[in-house]
C-alpha cells in the first residue's frame, strides 16, 4: 500500500495535505508563497517537526524561483529575511530552525564566490528540494533502527504491544514517519499485535491523524483517550512506548506533544521501555537542558472549542502549552536515523557526527 503524502512536490508547485480537515476530508491546499507556508504551519495544517521544515523551505523555494534579483546580496538579504520569519511560526520545533540556519549560512557561503545570481538561486533551491528525499530515506532508517531494538529487548518471536502518542508518522514527516515509521517496521517485521494511539488532546492529533494512518495501512490499532494510558499499561502487558520529539536537549531532555512526560512517567512505574524517535537534527546541542525549550502556547479557543461549538463553562481560564518536557532519566533510549542513543550519550557528541 501506498504511504499518504502530506506534501506533494512537483515541478515548483508544492501542495500540503490540510490536516485541519482529516479523518473527513481529504484535500490538498496550495502553498504560493512564504506567508501561505507560514500561515499553514501557525494554523496546524500542516504540522510535525520534520514537515514543518520541509514546507517552511519549500514555500521559500516557491517564493524565489520566478523573482528576479538585482544582486547577490538582494537574494541573500530576502532568502535570510523569510526563512528567519518562518522560524517565529512554530518556535518549540528545532528543524526548521536548524534548517534556516544551514541554508542561511550556505546562501552567505555561495554570495562571497564567483558565480551569478542564478546559480546561487539555483544552488540553494536544489538543497531544500533535496530536504524531502533525505527526510523518507531518514524516516525508514529510523523506523528499521527502533524495531531492531524494540525485537532485540524482547524474547524471539513474541508479539509486541506498543504505545505511541500525537502523529509521527507520514503526515508529519515527508513519508513512512519517526516513532510511527518504528511500528511500521515492526508491522513489516511481523511482530507487531497491536498499537494503541492515544487521543492527543485538544487537538487530537491521534484520534484525527494517527488513527487515520493506522487504518490507511492496515496496522492492528487501537484508539485509548488520553487518561486511560495508566490502566493499558497495568493490564496489556504493554512492550514499549515510542513517540517523536521536536526538540531534544544537550542532556537528552526532550520536548514533545503535551501528555507525553506524564506518559513517560507512568512507563517509568510500570516498567515499560520509554523511547523517542527522531531525525539527529532534533538534537539541539546549543542548549543543555529541557529548562532552555522554549515551549509555545495555544489559543484558549483549543480547549473550550470543538468543531466551533463551546464545550466549556463562559469566563473559565484555560492554560494550553502545546508541548511538555520528559526528563532524560525517564527515557529509554532516543533513536535516529544514525542508532539508538542513550540520552547520556548525547552530551559527548558533536552536532555534526
Amino acid at each position: 500500500m501506498s504511504l499518504l503524502q502530506a506534501i506533494k512536490w512537483s515541478e515548483g508547485r508544492l501542495q500540503i495535505l490540510d490536516q485541519l480537515l482529516l479523518p473527513h476530508v481529504t484535500k490538498y491546499i496550495e502553498i504560493g508563497s512564504v506567508q501561505d507556508g507560514y500561515d499553514a504551519i501557525k494554523n496546524m495544517q500542516v504540522r510535525g517537526a520534520p514537515a514543518i521544515a520541509i514546507v517552511g523551505c519549500l514555500s521559500l523555494v516557491v517564493e524565489i524561483q520566478h523573482k528576479s534579483y538585482a544582486d547577490k546580496k538582494a537574494l541573500l538579504h530576502d532568502i535570510k529575511e523569510k526563512l528567519e520569519y518562518l522560524v517565529t511560526a512554530r518556535p518549540t520545533a528545532v528543524n526548521i530552525k536548524l534548517a534556516a540556519d544551514e541554508l542561511i549560512t550556505l546562501t552567505t557561503k555561495v554570495s562571497n564566490l564567483e558565480t551569478s545570481v542564478s546559480d546561487m538561486k539555483e544552488r540553494i533551491i536544489t538543497r531544500i528540494v533535496s530536504m524531502l528525499e533525505k527526510d523518507l530515506a531518514d524516516n525508514m532508517a529510523i523506523g528499521n533502527h527502533g524495531a531492531s531494538e524494540i525485537m532485540r529487548t524482547h524474547p524471539k518471536e513474541s508479539q509486541l504491544r506498543i504505545i505511541t502518542h500525537c502523529n509521527t508518522g507520514s503526515l508529519a514527516t515527508s513519508g513512512y514517519g519517526t516513532a510511527l515509521g518504528v511500528i511500521r517496521s515492526l508491522h513489516n517485521s511481523n511482530r507487531l499485535e497491536q498499537v494503541y494511539c492515544t487521543e492527543t488532546r485538544p487537538y487530537n492529533q491521534g484520534a484525527r491523524l494517527t488513527a487515520y494512518e493506522l487504518v490507511h495501512d492496515n496496522i492492528p490499532s487501537t484508539l485509548i483517550c488520553d487518561d486511560m494510558v495508566a490502566s493499558l499499561m497495568k493490564q496489556k502487558n504493554i512492550s514499549a512506548v515510542v513517540v517523536g520529539a521536536d526538540r531534544v536537549a544537550r542532556n537528552g531532555d526532550t520536548a514533545n506533544k503535551i501528555g507525553t512526560y506524564q506518559i513517560a512517567v507512568l512507563a517509568k512505574y510500570h516498567k515499560v521501555p520509554f523511547y523517542i524517535a527522531a531525525p539527529f537534527t532534533t538534537i539541539d546541542f546549543s542548549i543543555t537542558s529541557g529548562d532552555d525549550i522554549k515551549i509555545e502556547e495555544r489559543p484558549q479557543s483549543e480547549l473550550t472549542h470543538i468543531n466551533g461549538i463551546r464545550i466549556a463553562a463562559d469566563g473559565i481560564n484555560c492554560w494550553n502549552p502545546a508541548f511538555d518536557i520528559t526528563p532524560a532519566e525517564l527515557i529509554t533510549g532516543i533513536i535516529t536515523e544514525k542508532k539508538v542513543y542513550k540520552p547520556s550519550e548525547l552530551t559527548n557528541l558533536r552536532a555534526k557526527e
